[in-house]
């Protein structure tokens, strides 16, 4: 099911994205074709605009294997 997220003063896409659903930039592709004409607002959203993030875009996070120097 998507989400439908709405833009604060000053967001930028990817700042919404980040602070609502922690994605990062492997999901502009699938939110961008989910919300045509988008891109053409410009950098900076427009208060209240309503971003749909799709169920492809809110994939699991990606798992980091850490480094331990001790091993």
């Amino acid at each position: 099911m998507a989400d439908v997220l709405h833009a604060r003063q000053g967001d930028t896409l990817d700042q919404l994205l980040h602070r609502e659903r922690a994605l990062g930039p492997e999901a502009l592709g699938a939110v961008l074709a989910a919300n045509p004409g988008l891109a053409a607002l410009g950098a900076i959203l427009p208060t209240g605009t309503a971003v749909i993030v799709p169920p492809a875009a809110q994939a699991a996070p990606v798992e980091r294997q850490l480094l331990d120097f001790w091993d």
